[in-house]
């Protein structure tokens, strides 16, 4: 079971957090810390799922909640407040030295695109994960989310289905070519914005999320264990 952490996020306003310790102490050096999408909480099955895939590979996992999801609401704060909960997570983490002193973050959809804003102003990290990066709202590619990845300086992993439709592999690739910053892609098969894989990719949903851990664990390995 994971650990319970309060963050202070704003003056009265706190958000809950959880941390998955690490399974291994091989990777216990990496911490990652992964934002939920706009759509379910860091409990939802999509999140646990990759946080107890992490922590099982080595990895401390720290989840949370955004404000808006925490005061149990549906509508996303606006960005600044996103960003702002975000470094609060991040001075969080340093604070209690949870790991060694490597710290990646990023999440799915929302949690990754507020990560990489956040990354994107200077915050303190070492490189980023990205589960399903909305590219573009769905149906909107004149609508690209990607001016601010120049400005990142920690090496990226971006995990992406290869039918979504917050913006495909063929949409995100050339955008990440053009980057001075190393940002690898990995696509999932088939997969939609959650993974969601159809029956003719040839692979079952449980082994379409575990060669998706399997490949952040292996770029974490390479990125930051040489």
């Amino acid at each position: 079971m994971p650990d319970k952490m309060r963050i202070d996020v704003a003056p009265n306003q706190e958000v809950t957090a959880l941390v998955y310790a690490a399974g291994n102490p091989d990777l216990a050096s990496v911490t990652v810390i992964l934002g939920h999408g706009a759509g379910a909480d860091q409990r939802s099955d999509f999140m646990t799922r990759f946080a107890t895939g992490l922590a099982e590979r080595g990895m401390n996992v720290v989840m949370f909640n955004f404000l808006y999801t925490e005061q149990g609401r549906r509508v996303p704060d606006a960005n600044n407040a996103l960003e702002a909960c975000f470094r609060a997570v991040i001075k969080a983490v340093r604070h209690k030295k949870i790991g060694r002193g490597t710290l990646v973050i990023g999440g799915k959809s929302l949690g990754g695109r507020i990560a990489s804003q956040t990354a994107a102003v200077g915050a303190d990290v070492e490189g980023l994960v990205f589960l399903g990066y909305p590219l573009h709202p769905p149906g909107r590619p004149d609508q690209l989310r990607a001016k601010h990845l120049p400005d990142i300086k920690a090496p990226m992993l971006f995990v992406q289905g290869s039918r979504d439709a917050f913006g495909t592999p063929d949409e995100l690739g050339p955008i990440l070519t053009e980057l001075k910053t190393p940002a690898d892609l990995y696509v999932v098969d088939g997969g939609d914005h959650s993974f969601n894989v159809l029956k003719r990719a040839g692979m079952t949903q449980e082994e379409a999320y575990k060669t998706a851990l399997d490949r952040i664990e292996l770029w974490l390995r390479q990125t930051f264990t040489k």
